[in-house]
């Protein structure tokens, strides 16, 4: 079941340095979400807080609330890896388990928690495959290594592995910066295809990109250069891109800057 996401006050830190400041905004299910706003402006970390990935770095923290439905993820009762597992993660560059073949990288998650029958897993990971439009392409070479498949083919392979723990939402941070502009459609229409199912959060570069795929888009920014990215507004798409409420948004979207 898709769930929305609730952002308060959140700010997270690299050791002193604050990289994103007082940061409040939701995210509704079933629905995707896209980050915008220039190199350096703290959207990817914003996007690792929502899954405690951020506290995996050397000196990384956060402040503020991050709600799950009604579940504060920075609870002190909370798991974090529990966390990753409901908030699946897909990263900039494809990243298949490199000596894992096609069929495993897919069940490792399963595995992970515990499920280990054959029948289950086969059943998961074909319908993971399915669910990214790789079945068709993969299913005569499921014990290959996944390592061997196509840059676009990889990333959907990563896609195919975080939808397999069916987790609530869905973090894609950038996933198409280093695919052909082919690969990169058939990942833009999977998104659209998978946010029936799942909440899903996109950072990207690609103005256009988050013109395509996204029902709201939020705009980062950072006053200079040293200092904390700020969240400058958010709104439907169609909204930010044809009438913005602020100067910046304008000219971030313009190409006057960026």
């Amino acid at each position: 079941m898709a769930k929305r996401i609730d952002i308060s006050g959140l700010s997270a830190y690299y050791g002193s340095h604050r990289a994103i400041d007082d940061i409040s905004m939701s995210v509704e299910p079933r629905s995707v979400t896209a980050f915008i706003g220039p190199s350096g402006c703290g959207k990817s970390t914003f996007l690792r807080t929502l899954n405690r990935m951020h506290e995996v770095t050397p000196g990384g923290r956060v402040e503020g609330k991050v709600m799950l439905d009604n579940e504060d993820l920075y609870g002190s009762d909370v798991d974090p890896v529990s966390v990753r597992r409901t908030i699946g993660m897909v990263f900039q560059r494809p990243n298949p388990f490199p000596t894992m073949s096609v069929y495993e990288n897919v069940a490792a998650g399963l595995k992970l928690n515990g499920t280990y029958k054959k029948a289950e897993l086969d059943d998961v990971v074909e319908k993971s495959l399915r669910g990214a439009n790789l079945w068709n392409e993969v299913k005569d070479r499921m014990n290959k290594p996944g390592s061997g498949l196509s840059g676009g083919q990889q990333q959907r392979l990563c896609i195919a592995r975080a939808i397999a723990v069916e987790p609530q939402v869905l973090l894609m941070d950038e996933p198409c910066s280093a695919l052909d502009p082919i690969s990169t459609l058939a990942i833009e229409d999977l998104v659209g295809q998978l946010k029936s199912d799942y909440t899903i959060v996109i950072v990207t570069h690609n103005m256009q990109q988050a013109a395509r795929v996204s029902d709201r888009t939020a705009f980062f920014n950072l006053a200079a250069v040293g200092q904390p990215g700020k969240l400058v507004e958010v709104d439907e798409t169609e909204r930010i891109f044809s009438n913005p409420s602020v100067q910046a948004t304008e000219d971030y979207i313009s190409g006057r800057f960026g």
